[in-house]
């Protein structure tokens, strides 16, 4: 009767308690199980483990400038990015996408560069100027008279190193290519910068400079084609002076502007500079031009400052900062640039 009378009880208080005392007394007498929603204990889910599985797109410029998209998972901490060793910029994160602007490839060479992720915020740096005298034009800068002094031919460091990728919480791979024609433009000038093209357009220092005739050079390997005004045949033993002296080139280039879509502004309107653009420098301000290069670079500070590397002979770099030449290695200069308007 006692277990009878227990039995009845408990339908009893089932009753008064309702469905949720039944489930109750039917669930698992073990506490530490999991239950259905994947809680053991009041414990939340652990975090997804970051994983890049997609990109988009695969391929981009070697100038970069273009959106890339990591789909994967966990990636919602992912503060900063480096392609390539470089850092990219505008980086936004989700739990299962990372977006950032492409960085232009460190030397504008084809190929494949590592897409690290981190935690941590990855500050943009401009790149590091490199100077070589192997070709001998590292003596006058496009200027006659005393060679430049040590201090004045130090490379420009970078602001900042990057995180090594071994640091990364995930990692995935992005092809570089020359897609355009400022691509090829510039692949070029990086290819060329130390090791001249003799064979081709030989070099102008003997006669007082090679820095037209390597941007000259530049702008065939951008898609313009030489003309009975602007030439260089026989590995230069033929050249216009429009092709191989500044005082020529830079009026030329104004003369023949609108056909060639051109702009000529001051130094004041750097922020219309983009890479591939010529630069033109008057180290004495006389109105006459004494050297000219090519915009590699086009850097933005923090602070909204614009800074402009470019690529040279006389002397030879690949990212020569233009304030420090009109300021350190050449006081009082100043500069002016063609920009081309598409």
């Amino acid at each position: 009767m006692t277990a009878s009378y227990t039995r009845r009880t408990l339908f009893s208080l089932a009753g008064v308690a309702g469905v949720g005392l039944a489930v109750a007394a039917c669930s698992s007498g073990d506490p530490a199980k999991p239950s259905a929603t994947g809680r053991s204990g009041g414990s939340a889910t652990p975090t997804a483990k970051p994983k890049a599985s997609g990109l988009e797109p695969a391929q981009v410029p070697l100038a970069g400038g273009v959106t890339v998209t990591v789909s994967g998972a966990g990636l919602a901490a992912v503060r900063g990015v480096t392609v390539g060793g470089i850092a990219a910029r505008d980086v936004r994160a989700t739990a299962t996408k990372v977006t950032f602007t492409a960085p232009h490839q460190a030397m504008y060479t084809a190929g494949d560069a590592e897409v690290a992720l981190f935690t941590e915020t990855v500050e943009p740096s401009p790149s590091a100027n490199q100077s070589s005298d192997g070709n001998g034009s590292n003596a006058n800068d496009g200027q006659s008279g005393a060679t430049q002094d040590s201090s004045g031919a130090t490379p420009t460091p970078t602001t900042a190193p990057t995180p090594d990728a071994s640091a990364a919480v995930a990692t995935t791979s992005l092809a570089y290519a020359a897609l355009t024609a400022v691509d090829r433009q510039l692949q070029y000038a990086m290819r060329y910068w130390k090791d001249y093209n003799l064979a081709e357009y030989g070099t102008m220092n003997p006669i007082g400079g090679d820095c037209a005739n390597y941007v000259s050079q530049t702008l065939i390997a951008r898609g313009w084609e030489q003309r009975d005004d602007w030439y260089s045949r026989d590995a230069g033993a033929a050249h216009s002076a429009t092709w191989t002296y500044c005082p020529a080139m830079d009026p030329w280039l104004s003369e023949h502007a609108s056909e060639f879509g051109l702009t000529r502004r001051p130094l004041e309107e750097r922020d219309k500079v983009r890479v591939g653009d010529i630069v033109f420098f008057d180290w004495n301000d006389n109105d006459s031009p004494d050297h000219t290069t090519i915009v590699s670079e086009v850097f933005t500070e923090p602070d909204g400052t614009v800074r402009i590397k470019s690529a040279s002979h006389n002397q030879d770099g690949p990212y020569r900062d233009l304030d420090e030449m009109i300021t350190v290695q050449h006081p009082g200069g100043t500069a002016w640039f063609h920009t081309f308007d598409a």
